[in-house]
């Protein structure tokens, strides 16, 4: 799917996105498509474009990805998210592009449709870090790995899921504490 460039690889899902209404997201350690700023999206997919050998579009697929977040400004659909403090930490991008994406992220989490909530690394974990995952609607889940996507649909399959990621929910902090974790990884740069 690379190989005919990144852009169009993020113009493929919006069709399904926008017949999605409720998002839960779990990232361990890149900030969610949806949340990712400019200069954070072509640092990224220049990147995976230059690990992957393919053609480099990456700041037109920079800004396909971040045209999607139109998505969340839309008022239609719910977005409950959950990273790791790692995604807050990882530096994609120089310290700038960093600064300016979690600049970014404490105010999309100010979205009335955003729920987005921060497992800390000092958290008591009942619940092992995973793959990265999307639960779309309560009938399919995409997971990306190195080599593939991955969607998942069998019912039993999308619980386990659906599970996990309230497990994980259940250990992340929200609001004010995770404001504050962003911010200290912003001071950190």
């Amino acid at each position: 799917m690379q190989r005919g460039g990144l852009k169009r690889l993020q113009e493929t899902v919006i069709p399904l996105w926008e017949l999605t209404s409720a998002f839960r997201i779990y990232e361990p350690g890149v900030m969610p498509g949806f949340f990712q700023t400019q200069g954070y999206a072509a640092a990224l997919l220049g990147r995976i474009a230059a690990f992957f050998a393919i053609p480099s579009d990456g700041d037109e697929a920079a800004a396909a990805r971040v045209e999607r977040q139109r998505l969340l400004y839309s008022g239609q659909r719910r977005f409950a998210v959950v990273i790791e403090e790692a995604v807050l930490r990882t530096r994609i991008g120089d310290a700038e592009v960093m600064a300016g994406q979690l600049g970014h992220l404490l105010d999309v989490m100010s979205l009335p449709s955003v729920s987005l909530g921060v497992i800390p690394f000092t958290a008591d974990r009942p619940m092992w870090p995973v793959e990265g995952f999307w639960i779309l609607g309560d009938d399919q889940v995409v997971l990306e790995t190195v080599s593939a996507k991955i969607t998942v649909q069998q019912a039993s399959e999308v619980d386990l899921y659906a599970r996990t990621f309230a497990e994980l929910s259940s250990m992340a902090i929200h609001g004010a504490a995770a404001r504050q974790l962003i911010t200290a990884a912003i001071t950190a740069l």
